[in-house]
């Protein structure tokens, strides 16, 4: 990171000083583990605490945060610490990640493949016959672009990425080290025998513009069609996504998730790490599945908390999980009050 004054920081993230304009910081570190010329954020109130004790020469705060004694570090109030931390982060990023150009050698080419001005396509890469890689792509070394794949312009595939044949990647994507796009969907149909007969698969991957792929996901081709991943979709690392699966803009889906072939993700909705989702269902927009959750059912309301194996409405669940803790004493209660009626009738028939 190049040195940046307390001063410089306020006027680029538009913030308030409290404290030494000339404090300086060349690294960026948790607040917990920063020094002396260390630049960090405290956005979360359990970090609180390390505001008195870090040798942090600048800390980026929100404006209302309260201090309950003095502090040594020169603090930066903007509105959003979490926010701004993030915008600095995403400079210094592109400050230490310049744009490479140029095909390195040794790496195949085929001669009908178009590769567009400012791509730079890294050794022992792949590149099939009729692929398109488009300005500015970034395709780093040991990757395969099979034929007729398309690969957007100022797109980034790390190392040891695969896009099958017929695939197409949009612009501004992200695709990290191991992720297979374009693998056949599990297909295979029953037979007398008892054996399966593979199913072709005939279909292709759509990624649009300015989707992040994190590391060995794994997105299945359609049977026939498609399956696309929408505009702006966050997918964690270790994600399968079978064929024919189509999830919708800005959705973001946590490490581990399973979605099973032809289910339908709306848009905006979050899923947690660990989440399966059955074959053919819906999720409308906005819903929010939680971590390990098992889908069974389509969601047809938009905003709608879901958890547990099957998975059912949020807060529900919190009850019934608050239900199953106090069984015992449930069923203490129960034997009591059985005892209780069983005496009350024997009373009742000897007065009788």
């Amino acid at each position: 990171m190049t040195s940046i004054t307390a001063h410089q920081l306020a006027q680029l993230l538009n913030g308030r000083i409290e404290g030494n304009p000339n404090a300086t910081a060349h690294r960026i570190a948790k607040i917990e583990e920063a020094t002396e010329g260390c630049l960090s954020f405290v956005a979360n109130p359990k970090y609180e605490e390390y505001l008195y004790t870090t040798q942090a020469s600048i800390l980026i705060v929100n404006e209302t945060l309260e201090l309950q004694r003095p502090v040594q570090s020169t603090l930066i109030r903007v509105k959003d610490a979490y926010s701004a931390f993030a915008y600095l982060l995403e400079l210094y990023a592109a400050q230490s990640n310049q744009k490479r150009e140029g095909i390195e050698q040794p790496c195949f080419i085929h001669p009908d493949a178009v590769i567009e001005e400012g791509a730079y396509i890294g050794a022992f890469s792949y590149i099939g016959a009729h692929a398109h890689i488009g300005r500015g792509a970034q395709i780093y070394p040991l990757c395969y672009i099979g034929d007729r794949a398309r690969i957007g312009a100022s797109s980034l595939l790390y190392a040891g990425v695969v896009v099958y044949h017929d695939c197409e990647i949009g612009e501004r994507v992200i695709i990290h080290s191991g992720t297979v796009i374009g693998s056949d969907g599990f297909g295979f149909a029953p037979q007398d025998d008892g054996q399966y007969k593979k199913i072709p698969q005939m279909g292709k991957v759509i990624v649009e513009d300015d989707v992040e792929i994190g590391a060995n996901t794994t997105i299945d081709r359609a049977t026939m069609g498609a399956t696309i991943i929408h505009r702006g979709v966050k997918l964690d690392n270790l994600i399968q996504i079978a064929h024919n699966v189509e999830i919708g803009s800005h959705t973001a889906i946590a490490a581990q998730a399973g979605i099973s072939g032809s289910t339908k993700i709306g848009k905006y909705c979050v899923i947690g790490g660990q989440a399966g989702l059955v074959g053919h269902i819906q999720i409308a927009d906005h819903t929010r599945i939680n971590a390990q959750s098992g889908v069974t059912k389509s969601i047809q309301y938009p905003g709608a908390a879901i958890t547990g194996t099957p998975a059912f409405d949020y807060k529900s669940a919190l009850k019934s999980q608050a239900i199953f803790r106090n069984l015992p004493n449930l069923e203490k209660r129960v034997r009591e009050l059985e005892e209780t009626v069983r005496q009350l009738l024997a009373e009742k028939e000897r007065v009788s």
